[in-house]
């Protein structure tokens, strides 16, 4: 039990990175990516909380056994509640190419702590399209119910529309089905929120390895973008931690109140997978750019929905 009166940060014990953050049954849930070698990376544990800060921990809420396509570089999870299931979206095998196996796949679970098995016996996505590795998949769900699911690596976003069984893609009205968003400097990771009206997309810039990782946004009135890169919102800070990058983020349902998770590497370490999940704060001007993400030892105070 965390006594304290804030998070801390990390908010939770072990190698963790790419976190999805969510509200499902009226508790915050973190999905990260178990951040090691990628023939270890075979399985997805999660954390809920009631107050965020003390956190639970639901081990192997999806294993690569479940999913017969997938056997290393499990990454990236990113879970949506539809049709009174749970569905998570994650890639796998990390493909170099459309000759390997492997690409995004679909996860359903009758409960967000899972066990999350294989939708439909195959990758969602297996292919490159438009120059994007099939990695880094992030679901939004619009105003009007229309899923989206980002995704995208090697320097490239692609955006398309899930089906409402969510296990499908729905063409756009051209007939395409992927079409590319890629902003400026992008490199992974993308995040979409929804504020005022006004589409924020944000995305991962520079290595994930290194100390530069860090993350960028833009603004824009339609969910396909064009996405114009505004400013870096999230980056290392000397005194606290380098490598700050690939997020999720959480509202407090009825208001304006934003947390970003993200993960960073401590300053002890220079290992590429010695990533750590953090929570700050994520605030808004008035209209809708972002302030500069303050990353923090404190983390956030305590919030019960």
């Amino acid at each position: 039990m965390n006594n304290n009166l804030t998070s801390g940060n990390p908010v939770f014990p072990g190698w963790y990175a790419d976190p999805e953050a969510r509200i499902f049954e009226g508790r915050y849930w973190i999905y990260p990516t178990y951040s090691a070698l990628y023939e270890e990376q075979l399985y997805l544990d999660a954390f809920h909380s009631d107050d965020l800060v003390n956190w639970t921990k639901v081990e192997r809420v999806l294993d690569e056994k479940d999913f017969q396509w997938a056997h290393k570089a499990v990454w990236a999870p990113s879970p949506i509640e539809s049709n009174g299931k749970y569905y998570i979206y994650f890639s796998a095998n990390d493909i170099q190419s459309n000759d390997e196996l492997g690409g995004i796949g679909v996860g359903v679970a009758d409960r967000p702590e899972g066990p999350f098995l294989d939708a439909i016996g195959k990758p969602l996505i297996d292919r490159f399209h438009h120059g994007a590795q099939p990695i880094d998949p992030h679901v939004f769900r619009d105003e009007d119910g229309q899923v989206y699911l980002y995704y995208g690596g090697w320097g490239h976003c692609n955006v398309v529309r899930l089906g409402e069984d969510m296990i499908s893609l729905l063409p756009f009205e051209d007939g395409t089905v992927y079409r590319e968003v890629t902003p400026k400097d992008y490199v992974e990771g993308p995040c979409m929120i929804k504020r005022n009206g006004q589409y924020v997309f944000m995305w991962a810039e520079g290595g994930w390895g290194g100390p530069h990782y860090r993350v960028a946004y833009a603004l824009a009135e339609s969910p396909l973008g064009p996405f114009e890169r505004i400013d870096t919102i999230l980056k290392q800070d000397p005194e606290v931690a380098t490598g700050a990058g690939h997020h999720g983020y959480l509202q407090i349902p009825d208001t304006d109140e934003f947390y970003i998770v993200y993960h960073r590497r401590p300053l002890t370490e220079t290992a590429a997978n010695h990533r750590v999940v953090c929570i700050d704060k994520l605030t808004f001007n008035e209209d809708n750019t972002i302030r500069p993400v303050k990353i923090s030892f404190e983390g956030v105070a305590a919030r019960k929905l």
